[in-house]
């Protein structure tokens, strides 16, 4: 580790202004984070920004933080929140209506935002979904006075068959894919109830599609605010025709159509772009709407938050409730996580930290995280879902890019996660978890001699990983792609006829089968090696087996058809076999890469549950 001071590397260490928080919607909590102004005491407006639905919410993470941090710095103190079953909320019913329990959420945090902040009115900031949600809510809510709305969701009908599209491709996408087919419906599927639909792992009740398929906001009339300003996307606008029919019912209205959409909220978490021109638009339109009642406004002293703690009852298990709160750890608090508790009197000091998958934020790919923490803390687990810096809600260090799906001080940012379970619960126990790059770096803090017991590896897609080194150099499920794929394509007409018309790369074909062939020459030189007690760099065989010696158990799981399989055979060899139960290997059928799919996600959760356990 760098011998530099650690707090000098990160670009800001105050939280002070960033404040997670639970408040209270009906009997259940939601998450937030409150973004307070250096001119709050003064601040007359409170901005509460309505969240996108599922994976946009996930890729849009970091820039929604973006915005709200934007909007703090302009006067303007922001509250964003996780709607009831998203996010760090608690639990939803999995037949409520989501689109009435959402508004009624929104309409909750507008009370939380004024109650401490002070601000006599709000603004609603939505984007798509989250858009329409604040629609609804300010109809209900006269203390709504403005929207402002990014990519608005103008038809619910219009909207539900872009998710079924979207379903339904990423279905053919797995037929098409010889190596995550489909498969027939599992059982947890088959429980769905019918005219529910489940859309990159989050699912819609059959009641909020019902609702959804008679929203049109065209034949809603107008909310009842007096400004509205609409950020439209490009490459898809639909919100004029709606902006320009209220405007004639009497709302002042100001409708810009910008670049960015696609890159903030449609696009992989790690590729994610902070659209600063939509940034400047809301910051300028807050600061023109904020400015009359900043005239008038009186001093006064805004609402300190509590410490923030979620109490979770667990169904089944009398006794007291789980509990779950937001931790800031490592140097000045630059690292962010949810930690969930067992119940009080848990003498059993055993726990999980669970990695980021790729650049998603600390609830995991479809909120799996969130799932298995609650799960494991049932069982007696302290879990922290944890964020490296400069993903999700930590800081960046300073000279390093947002969403760095392999950070160099990785190690460091885990072993202060180590030294928290450690300090702060007494954790003797500790197993690291993770989905692909998270599974990757549980790997090298075990290889590291981090000191943890047993590491749980989902999916890795590399074994080793160079600095300099792009998310777009060449996949490795083009390069551990057995041969075999490649010989049918030489006796293929179709295939022949793509290459004569130029429409195959012949140079990338060239270049994964020079890898192939390297990584095929590595991996014969290894198992030579291994056998004369000589140590190559890179022996991924020698790596297992040295973490094995130390008494950390391995288990690795995989959807069938992953790369990571052939290349832990290439690079593992025969180390692999002389591990036997010390490196359990598992593999489920019908997934994808991150489990979008209920079923096989279902079986996920019960596979790393049970090899969990299985020791204790």
């Amino acid at each position: 580790m760098s011998a530099d001071p650690i707090v000098e590397r990160f670009v800001e260490l105050d939280r002070g202004s960033d404040e997670p928080l639970y408040f209270a919607s009906e009997d259940r909590r939601l998450f937030g984070w409150l973004h307070r102004s250096a001119q709050e005491r003064t601040a007359t407006t409170a901005l509460v920004i309505c969240q996108p639905f599922g994976y946009e919410a996930v890729c849009g993470h970091r820039c929604v933080r973006a915005f709200a941090r934007a909007a703090a710095a302009s006067g303007v103190p922001t509250l964003r929140f996780d709607y009831l079953g998203t996010g760090d909320s608690e639990d939803i019913e999995p037949h409520a209506d989501q689109i009435e329990v959402w508004t009624r959420d929104v309409i909750a945090a507008v009370a939380e935002a004024r109650r401490r902040t002070g601000a006599e009115q709000v603004c609603l900031l939505g984007f798509r979904m989250g858009a329409l949600l604040a629609v609804l809510a300010a109809r209900r809510c006269k203390e709504v006075r403005a929207l402002i709305l990014v990519a608005p969701v103008v038809s619910g009908p219009r909207y539900l068959r872009e998710l079924r599209t979207a379903r339904l491709a990423a279905l053919l996408q797995s037929e098409s894919d010889e190596s995550h087919p489909p498969g027939a419906p599992t059982a947890a599927e088959a429980s769905l109830e019918e005219g529910s639909i489940e859309v990159s792992g989050f699912p819609l009740s059959a009641a909020a599609v019902a609702a959804l398929s008679r929203l049109d906001l065209m034949n809603a009339g107008a909310p009842q605010v007096a400004e509205a300003l609409v950020i439209d996307r490009t490459d898809l606008p639909m919100a004029r025709e709606w902006t320009e029919a209220i405007a004639r019912l009497g709302v002042h209205t100001r409708y810009v159509a910008l670049q960015g959409f696609v890159e903030m909220m449609m696009t992989a978490s790690q590729f994610a772009v902070v659209p600063e021109a939509m940034i400047a638009t809301l910051r300028d339109w807050l600061q023109r709407f904020h400015a009359p009642a900043r005239a008038r406004a009186v001093e006064r002293t805004p609402i300190a938050a509590p410490s923030p703690v979620l109490s979770i009852a667990v169904q089944g298990l009398p006794g007291d409730n789980l509990t779950e709160r937001p931790v800031a750890f490592g140097a000045g608090g630059s690292l962010f996580g949810v930690v969930t508790e067992p119940r009080a009197g848990e003498i059993r000091r055993r726990g999980v930290i669970l990695l980021n998958a790729g650049a998603d934020y600390h609830i995991g790919a479809s909120r799996i995280y969130v799932s298995l923490a609650r799960r494991w803390a049932a069982r007696g687990y302290v879990v922290l879902r944890m964020d490296f810096a400069g993903i999700g809600d930590s800081h960046t260090r300073r000279g390093r890019p947002d969403n760095e799906v392999f950070p160099p001080a990785a190690l460091e940012d885990i072993q202060c996660a180590i030294d928290l379970l450690r300090s702060d619960y007494r954790v003797g126990d500790i197993t690291l978890a993770g989905l692909c790059s998270g599974a990757y770096h549980s790997l090298r803090a075990a290889v590291a001699g981090a000191p943890v017991n047993r590491i749980l590896l989902v999916n890795p897609q590399i074994f080793f990983w160079k600095e300099g080194a792009t998310l777009e150099d060449i996949q490795l499920v083009e390069v551990v792609r057995s041969p075999g794929a490649y010989r049918e394509r030489l006796v293929s007409a179709v295939h022949w006829r793509r290459l004569l018309s130029g429409q195959v790369d012949v140079w990338r074909i060239l270049r994964v089968s020079a890898h192939r062939l390297r990584l095929a020459l590595q991996s014969a030189s290894q198992e030579v090696a291994r056998r004369l007690d000589i140590r190559l760099p890179h022996d991924l065989g020698s790596e297992l087996e040295e973490i094995g010696a130390r008494g950390v158990r391995m288990v690795m799981v995989f959807a069938r058809g992953e790369p990571g399989i052939d290349l832990l055979r290439l690079q593992g060899g025969s180390s692999i076999k002389r591990l036997g139960e010390r490196c359990r290997i598992h593999i489920i059928s019908s997934a994808d890469h991150t489990f979008s799919r209920m079923g096989p996600r279902a079986a996920l959760e019960e596979i790393l549950s049970n090899e969990l356990f299985a020791h204790h």
